[in-house]
């Protein structure tokens, strides 16, 4: 459809126009200091911080009910779903937020672990057969299908912010364990930021990836493993550097403080040590796996007194006697991260990024950080009216092309959802075996819960080096997957899942029945794509291009026997209107 040189050119080109389409509205407006990285190494040893008692309770955002136009309900369900269809448009335009909130919170979850056990009976030989291509088959059918739209994304941007990846060898044989793990992340989504912490750092595939599985008291010879008592404050909680409310630096002589020294960390491992695989007892042999409950890649894992240090422990600010269990150790460090005044803001910023923009101001990221402290009631950490108030933030909502920086790049896992639920992709035998797509030239350069390390594939605040967004000091996180090899084998993936479908023997395979109907109508069927696909903003210029692209193939007139050529010439203009649509830097970069 697209000779290969045009599209090698379409490529080099999208990739110049996105590094300057990623910066959101005009060039003049002014941009807050970019926190450090999240991935740097804290240098100087921290100020001890302030962790016990908990921030006092700020003023949170009042309470909104919106209307949406069709183009402003695309616009909002590109952001909180997997994207829109024009069922979703109608009915939320018919409605208003508020009905949207409490329908999506009060859906049932259906479970990945219960899929694959199902598919691999018994259970006990789960892990032995499961492998992770299964999971992706749960994964997209939900992602897809499911009715719990609002859970299914928000479960996917936990998983990048709380990653672990089958590219772990330790995890990768636990399929079963993977898929509960994700389960996990949607069964705490509409929760409370605190029980979500508990899930994670109980959870046995992180325990693995982190390695904090089996970790052992200190010894004369051994010190406890640090992993994940570093990545929890690191990349889940607090960060490196202490932040205002609003997610801004605290400074001291103009320098950032840290929130955490290497004594912090040390201090942390020694909480974390003697936890290992759930069991009905505490025998050394179940400590170390060489017993095992069948069930114990995904319970939550328990504590052995054994292995636990019964030394003091001391970590930001506070200090537990070593008269004190396992659990109750846990309990303190994490509701010290929980109470941490780091923790709203941080968190925040990373939701903030995952669904709505790549550089929220300090004014929208402290809007969301008071939602975090008090959901209204006085209580801290809901998750219900934390993604209320990134959803339907006034920044959030404010019309694209504004001076606010409300661009991100959409990450090719959900464009490929996007075209999905847009064109009403479905796989006959409902398997969804969607499984290669990790090689960024034959694939999408991504697969769920497979990034290359703890920092996801992208890291929150990764800048494209010698780029505008540099010059501009603006990070685009999913820019670090894309490069012009990456940019032309999506748009070969998306041109091939476009023209025939995807997955295994192209199985998933769009129904374009209604874009058909209007292929005669080249401006209409314009209007179609660009509600479902860009939310009503394309461009008057890209607009004319794409028409004048599907206007250059003739309709023959139909005669009795020509149907054929007339139904091929009709497919072709809906082919080209999507594609060139999902090619365009518009639709890359959601605004």
């Amino acid at each position: 459809m697209i000779h290969p040189t045009l599209r090698r050119l379409l490529a080099a080109v999208t990739l110049l126009s996105l590094l300057n389409a990623c910066g959101g509205g005009g060039g003049d407006s002014p941009t807050a200091t970019v926190a450090p990285p999240a991935d740097m190494k804290p240098g100087e040893p921290a100020v001890p911080a302030e962790t016990v008692p908990p921030p006092p309770l700020t003023t949170p955002p009042a309470a909104k009910v919106t209307t949406f136009t069709r183009q402003q309900a695309s616009r909002f369900l590109g952001r909180a779903t997997f994207g829109p269809n024009i069922a979703a448009i109608d009915a939320l335009a018919a409605s208003d937020s508020n009905a949207w909130f409490q329908y999506q919170f009060s859906r049932p979850q259906s479970l990945h672990r219960k899929y694959l056990d199902a598919k691999f009976p018994p259970a006990d030989t789960t892990a032995s057969k499961a492998l992770p291509q299964n999971f992706y088959e749960s994964f997209w059918q939900q992602a897809v299908g499911g009715d719990d739209q609002l859970r299914q994304r928000t479960a996917f941007a936990l998983s990048e912010i709380f990653v672990i990846s089958t590219q772990n060898e330790a995890v990768w044989p636990h399929v079963r364990g993977v898929a509960s793990y994700y389960d996990m992340l949607g069964q705490h989504a509409f929760g409370n930021f605190r029980t979500l912490l508990q899930g994670v750092a109980t959870h046995p595939m992180m325990g693995l990836y982190l390695s904090h599985l089996r970790n052992q008291k200190e010894s004369a010879t051994r010190t406890p493993d640090e992993n994940f008592a570093r990545e929890i404050m690191q990349l889940f909680t607090i960060g490196l550097y202490q932040l205002n409310a609003d997610g801004s630096l605290k400074l001291s002589g103009g320098k950032p403080i840290d929130t955490y020294s290497r004594d912090d960390v040390s201090g942390l491992a020694k909480v974390l040590t003697g936890w290992s695989w759930a069991g009905p007892d505490q025998a050394a042999n179940r400590f170390f796996g060489s017993v095992a409950d069948p069930d114990r890649d995904w319970k939550p894992m328990q504590n052995y007194t054994a292995f636990h240090s019964t030394g003091e422990k001391h970590f930001l600010g506070v200090s537990i006697s070593g008269a004190t269990t396992g659990e109750a150790d846990l309990a303190q460090a994490l509701d010290t991260l929980f109470n941490h005044p780091n923790t709203g803001p941080f968190f925040g910023r990373q939701l903030i990024q995952r669904l709505v923009t790549s550089n929220p101001s300090p004014a929208y990221v402290g809007r969301v950080a008071a939602a975090f402290a008090n959901n209204g009631a006085g209580v801290r950490g809901d998750m219900q009216a934390m993604l209320r108030a990134v959803l339907l933030d006034p920044e959030a909502l404010a019309p694209a092309g504004t001076t606010l920086r409300t661009g991100k790049l959409r990450e090719p896992l959900v464009r490929l959802g996007n075209w999905m639920r847009a064109f009403n992709a479905k796989d006959a035998a409902s398997q969804y075996r969607i499984y290669y797509l990790s090689d960024p030239l034959t694939g999408l350069g991504q697969n769920p819960m497979n990034a290359p390390s703890v920092f996801n594939y992208f890291r929150p605040s990764y800048v494209p080096p010698n780029s505008p967004l540099a010059a501009a000091s603006l990070v685009a996180p999913e820019m670090q997957i894309t490069a012009e090899p990456s940019v032309t084998g999506y748009l070969n993936f998306i041109q091939d899942a476009i023209s025939g479908g995807v997955g295994e023997n192209a199985s998933v395979k769009a129904d374009y029945a209604a874009e058909l109907a209007l292929a005669d109508q080249p401006a209409a069927l314009l209007d179609r794509v660009d509600l479902l696909l860009l939310a009503g903003n394309m461009s008057t210029k890209l607009r004319g291009t794409i028409l004048s692209t599907v206007n250059s193939v003739p309709i023959p007139a139909a005669t009795g026997s020509n149907a054929a050529q007339v139904n091929l010439a009709r497919t072709y203009r809906v082919r080209l209107a999507i594609f060139l649509s999902m090619a365009s830097p518009e639709y890359l970069v959601q605004k």
